[in-house]
């Protein structure tokens, strides 16, 4: 019995050996795209250990960082974003005055906040790096933010050459405020570790020469990272069920109450964790994508409402913009008191959000799940810098938020349709930009932050959609997808910038109109992106009066003519119809205005929308009756459709005017609360 415990320990030592040996060599045995998707810039391989009673990650990381360049690097940068949280005088913290989203930072305890201790940083088989570790300030100089530090190398990193650092490293995890943290036992991990900088090369986005993009982390702002693969084991004690970025390789069952999962990405420009004892899990599968969902408890009968949702928007993407290559996603529902984490995006890896009794009526869940899925698009895939051009993700994100929301859930009743009040999410989006009270507060083209007086989420967010569809009104559905897939086609795995977006939309437009909108559509961006003139057409008046033919003596060649001003009797009466047509706003967009006539037939006119004021002339047999402006609402960003159209008939056109700005109210009141959810 005692030989046969003996060999049973040597077996079961023998085991473990291979087992960790197996976890340290799994990038090398794991392979997921053969090509390479991406450049791969930037790998990591790292181990974590949490500590959920001190809220505390211990980790170390190995960091392959290759020069693309043909630069000498002798400086390294990274962010240490956790460090937001570290006080009140961090930058983050001063231009969030300590609130963001739903969330208030508690400072009842010390556990509440947040940090990463650098214990070390070496070159492997080199120089140590950690007395060289310096916090640096790039973006508003304040001495006490310390989420960007830089490091200065002894050896330069040669062109072509790749760089591998060891690092050892503590994160505090705060109480959930913002994207990442704690609250009880949930935990999401989120920009938790050291994570370097990306180093743009001459030409690369806006730069003329080498140099480091390391932004601080600011209130406004998200993220930029180059790709890369991960491999991350993670241990947490056995009753904690976790989800994380890429696919779950192996776990490991530990003596000491705990358990190691290991994870392996590739192609993706970061990596986030999740853990709790209280996920119950929902599955389900697309195609090949296999889709979790980690619910609370109490939330598990709106699973189906998470699945759905994201086969719904895999199924969109596919069809109207590109393929999604990643084998999985997960999807994690917060806790109720952890608001803060929900609505956070990372590659095959989101938070959502959901109350419990949420009605089908309030596509809340729905929607945050569309939304969060379209970043493994536009941030994960088209991984633009979110600090300088968020735009391109967030507002290219919200554009196919609505079509796939209208797409499934209809035009109308997308975002509400309850108790006979219906909203469409489209049209949410275009009156959270117009219904602002200054549209004009800042450009879309904008750093995250420097929208100081507000209005980053609906410039960002809203008004790019309005001007998107304004787009897409004016070149019609088919060719804004044509040039939404050469640009995603062109731009995948790589990090495009505005004039790249730009310079698609003009080679498509040319090739599909030729010189219809101009020699190019800058026009366009000069005024939707670059300024901040509003877009207003207004139909002015309609006056209609009787032709009257001539009357009285006339000289003629053989003496006098007289006219009776009768109409023959087979001889139609002539009217004079004048339509009066301005444009209050700055901004200039071809229109159309359809013109309606009493015998029911309908004229469409178009106006190159240049002038100040346009007049319509008819004489004929019939009466114009009504005109409208932009009569299928092809260009969004008009920001008062009210003044759109005009009749001659009598109607309740004062009542109707109140009563849509009555509609209007309660949609911003029913979005408002909506945002608590």
């Amino acid at each position: 019995m005692k030989q046969h415990c003996k060999y049973s320990i040597l077996v079961y030592l023998i085991a473990t050996f291979f087992m960790l040996a197996i976890l340290s060599s799994t990038a090398f045995s794991q392979q997921l795209f053969n090509p390479p998707l991406s450049d791969r810039i930037a790998s990591y391989d790292m181990s974590a250990k949490l500590n959920p009673d001190k809220k505390v990650i211990t980790g170390t990381e190995t960091l392959y960082w290759k020069n693309t360049s043909t630069d000498k690097i002798s400086e390294l940068q990274f962010h240490l974003y956790l460090n937001a949280f570290k006080n009140t005088k961090s930058t983050f913290i001063q231009e969030s005055n300590g609130r963001l989203r739903e969330d208030e930072i508690d400072e009842s305890s010390d556990l509440n906040w947040g940090y990463i201790d650098v214990q070390s940083m070496k070159v492997k088989d080199g120089e140590d790096l950690t007395g060289k570790i310096k916090y640096i300030q790039p973006d508003d100089n304040n001495k006490d933010d310390q989420t960007v530090i830089s490091v200065s190398l002894q050896k330069p990193v040669l062109p072509g050459q790749t760089i591998t650092l060891q690092i050892k490293f503590v994160s505090k995890l705060p109480k959930v405020f913002a994207r990442s943290g704690f609250s009880d036992n949930y935990f999401l991990a989120g920009q938790w570790f050291p994570k370097i900088g990306v180093y743009e090369k001459a030409g690369d986005r806006y730069a003329v020469k080498g140099q480091w993009n390391c932004h601080q982390y600011h209130a406004n702002s998200e993220f930029y990272a180059d790709f890369g693969i991960y491999n991350v084991n993670i241990t947490v004690p056995k009753s904690f069920k976790v989800g994380a970025v890429g696919v779950l390789q192996n776990e490991i069952q530990n003596n000491d109450g705990t358990k190691t999962l290991t994870f392996h990405a590739e192609d993706v420009i970061d990596f986030a964790w999740t853990a709790s004892p209280r996920f119950k899990i929902a599955e389900a599968k697309w195609h090949n994508v296999k889709i979790k969902v980690l619910l609370q408890p109490e939330h598990y009968s709106q699973a189906s409402r998470h699945i759905n949702s994201a086969i719904n928007t895999l199924e969109y993407f596919d069809k109207y913009l590109g393929k999604y290559p990643y084998p999985n996603l997960t999807i994690v529902d917060p806790p109720l008191r952890a608001g803060g984490s929900g609505g956070m995006e990372y590659p095959t890896f989101f938070t959502a959000g959901c109350l419990w009794g949420m009605p089908e009526g309030i596509k809340y869940t729905e929607l945050v799940v569309v939304h969060e899925f379209g970043h493994n698009y536009f941030m994960g895939m088209l991984a633009t810098n979110e600090f300088e051009e968020a735009w391109m993700d967030e507002g290219f994100n919200t554009y196919y938020e609505a079509r796939i929301m209208d797409h499934y859930y209809g035009k109308n009743t997308s975002a509400i349709n309850l108790f006979g009040f219906q909203v469409g999410d489209g049209e949410f989006m275009r009156d959270s930009y117009t219904g602002m009270t200054n549209p004009k507060i800042a450009p879309d083209f904008n750093y995250s932050w420097q929208y100081k007086d507000g209005g980053y989420s609906a410039i960002t967010y809203s008004k790019t959609y309005t001007w998107m569809a304004t787009l897409e009104g004016l070149l019609g559905q088919k060719v804004m997808d044509e040039i939404m897939q050469a640009y995603f086609e062109r731009w995948k795995f790589r990090h495009p910038c505005g004039k790249d977006f730009i310079a698609v939309v003009n080679e498509i437009v040319h090739k599909e109109y030729g010189n219809k909108f101009g020699e190019n559509m800058n026009w366009f961006f000069d005024d939707v992106l670059y300024g901040t003139n509003i877009c207003d057409y207004k139909l002015n008046n309609i006056s209609v009066s009787r032709v009257e033919k001539e009357q009285g003596a006339y000289d003629s060649g053989s003496g006098k003519k007289y006219y009776t001003g009768d109409y023959g009797k087979n001889e139609k009466r002539i009217y004079n119809s004048k339509i009066i047509i301005s444009r209050p706003g700055e901004v200039i967009m071809p229109v159309e205005i359809l013109v309606h006539f009493d015998n029911g037939k309908e004229i469409l006119e178009n106006w190159d929308g240049k002038g100040r004021t346009y007049d319509l002339i008819y004489n004929r047999p019939e009466k114009v009756v009504w005109a409208k402006v932009d009569p299928y609402n092809k260009i969004t960003m008009d920001v008062n459709r009210i003044n759109n159209s005009y009749t001659t008939a009598p109607d309740n056109t004062v009542v109707n005017k109140y009563f849509t700005k009555f509609l209007f109210w309660v949609e911003n009141i029913m979005l408002a609360l909506a945002s608590l959810f």
